[in-house]
């Protein structure tokens, strides 16, 4: 009696042992530990974000707003507008930006008077443009309508009419041979092309083409 009733002990306990061993097993295969304790490829994980995270709190977006400024005004004279525009495709939020542009500003490396001045003064002398052309471009670079007539203002109308001359002086010959009309209308459009008005275009190509020595009389010359 006494050795059947611990045979029967003996197999309970092995079958809860057994049981104990499959609880095991099962968490085992879940991917459940014990309390404390990290999963295979949980510590590559958290280390990942902590990166990314630092990272993402030591990124400052007014040096980079500051710096990118910086880089674009080395190379030539912006406006406020080109600037702003640069920071945005970077994704500088626009409070950072505006900040950052303002300050610039108050420091005089961004000046948009300034630069309206120089542009108007270079392209018109380079180039020929009319006050219209270039206070077109100087509104397409966002400088303030203030600023761009007051640029303009530089230029009266004898200017506009001496540099239309220069401009048809230079392309007269490349005419010579053509109808009269012909190279009238090619000359009128150069000049519309730079925006001046098709009265002084007509005026001064007219002027041009009637002072044009003939060529009886260069023939005679040389």
């Amino acid at each position: 009696m006494a050795a059947s009733t611990s045979r029967s002990v003996a197999r309970r306990g092995r079958a809860r042992r057994g049981r104990s061993g499959e609880e095991q097993s099962g968490e085992e295969q879940s991917g459940e530990g014990l309390p404390g304790e990290r999963l295979p490829g949980e510590d590559e994980g958290a280390g990942r974000t902590s990166r990314k995270k630092q990272a993402e709190e030591s990124a400052d977006p007014e040096s980079r707003a500051r710096d990118i400024c910086l880089r674009l005004l080395t190379g030539a004279a912006k406006t406020r507008k080109q600037l702003a525009d640069a920071l945005r495709k970077r994704e500088i939020p626009d409070e950072v930006a505006d900040e950052v542009l303002t300050r610039l500003e108050e420091v005089g490396l961004i000046d948009d008077a300034a630069f309206a001045a120089a542009w108007v003064e270079s392209r018109h002398a380079v180039r020929g443009l009319s006050r219209r052309a270039l206070a077109q471009e100087l509104r397409t670079k966002g400088v303030a309508a203030d600023l761009v007539e007051q640029a303009v203002a530089q230029l009266d109308h004898d200017d506009e009419a001496e540099a239309a001359r220069v401009l048809v002086e230079r392309k007269l010959r490349s005419t010579r041979g053509l109808d009269r009309q012909v190279r009238t209308r090619r000359l009128v459009g150069m000049l519309a092309r730079r925006g001046y008005s098709e009265g002084l275009a007509f005026r001064v190509v007219r002027a041009a083409l009637d002072e044009e020595p003939s060529e009886m009389s260069e023939t005679a010359w040389e």
